[in-house]
């Protein structure tokens, strides 16, 4: 759906000292998939999510979008697909003037869709955001995620493609994060939008993204899923940004440290991924094996395609039970590091 090939900015200054905020970065994004950018300020991901629609112009570079060149387009053909490509922003970029109605229908206004056309999409596109009872209100008299649930239907109005979203939630507190983030996912589900998402916060990228690419100095650093992403972050601002949500995990006691709190049993290291976290494990072998678990230690956090932790417990009794569970245990898909009693 998207291939970018070594697209690159540079700012020219007149004390020449020119400023690169995207260097060569390459990435291939496809159709359909909620796509995560990650880095912290100055990275280059705002310059690079605008020069996907080239509200900035590249230096250097390929951006293909449905097999069309972007950055060959003249102006007539880069404004025909522009309609193709919706975009939300972190201060929503509302018309403080006019209602929601309004608001939404005016892209449509500018595309020249006749009025009642236009009154049946707004209607459509309100309800789908969670906006119905709310078509006079001003953005005035809206919350925060109200109005970027106005900037959404909005960016919807032209029936998009592609929709970019820059810093969405960064100015919302966190429940409302998590609702807006929750429609975003409803709208990849229902309208088969390919969604690209720019932010520095780890959390929107596990909740709703499938993959994600760090940047850091105007560079893709790292890359992949993002359950691969979050078990072996390779790159320092990647494990950083997994601390997030997880904890400093370089913090987390090594398996032998437990150990010499018991003089029988032994201690499991349970490293859950995916699916597997979602397995009532520690309740199933309980209840099939004639065991004591004592959980020591642990963290999983969910990500949109399953969970990801570690889990770290005690197991005691008769040592055939304990053989008999650790055989179990092996036969699922979790990972399992076993220590002795000291």
């Amino acid at each position: 759906m998207i291939s970018i090939k070594n697209l690159s900015k540079i700012y020219k200054s007149k004390d020449k000292m020119d400023v690169t905020a995207v260097d060569n970065l390459n990435l291939s994004i496809n159709k359909g998939e909620i796509f995560g950018v990650i880095g912290y300020s100055g990275a280059g991901k705002s310059t690079f999510i605008r020069l996907l629609n080239r509200l900035e112009e590249p230096t250097g570079g390929e951006i293909v979008m449905d097999n069309k060149d972007m950055t060959s387009l003249n102006n007539q053909s880069l404004r025909n697909e522009r309609q193709k490509i919706g975009m939300i922003f972190q201060h929503f970029n509302l018309l403080w003037s006019r209602t929601v109605f309004d608001n939404i229908a005016f892209p449509l206004e500018i595309a020249g869709v006749a009025k009642d056309e236009r009154k049946d999409k707004v209607n459509e596109l309100i309800q789908l955001v969670g906006l119905t009872g709310r078509e006079n209100y001003y953005p005035s008299q809206l919350s925060g995620g109200q109005k970027q649930r106005v900037g959404i239907a909005r960016a919807l109005a032209n029936d998009p493609k592609v929709l970019l979203c820059d810093e969405a939630t960064s100015a919302l507190d966190p429940q409302t994060t998590d609702d807006i983030l929750d429609l975003l996912v409803n709208i990849n589900r229902k309208l088969g939008l390919t969604i690209i998402v720019i932010t520095h916060e780890m959390h929107v990228i596990k909740k709703i993204c499938q993959r994600v690419a760090v940047m850091d100095n105007g560079k893709v650093i790292e890359q992949g899923e993002v359950l691969d992403v979050f078990m072996h972050p390779k790159e320092k601002t990647t494990r950083r940004f997994v601390q997030q949500v997880m904890g400093d995990q370089e913090e987390q006691s090594p398996i032998h440290y437990f150990v010499k709190n018991y003089q029988s049993g032994k201690v499991l290291r349970l490293h859950f991924v995916g699916e597997t976290a979602n397995q009532a494990l520690i309740s199933k072998l309980v209840k099939t094996f004639n065991v004591e678990i004592n959980i020591l230690q642990g963290n999983i956090t969910q990500t949109k395609d399953g969970a990801y932790g570690t889990l770290y417990v005690h197991m005691d009794g008769n040592k055939e039970e304990i053989q008999n569970a650790i055989h179990y245990i092996h036969q699922t898909s979790v990972e399992l590091e076993v220590e002795d009693h000291a």
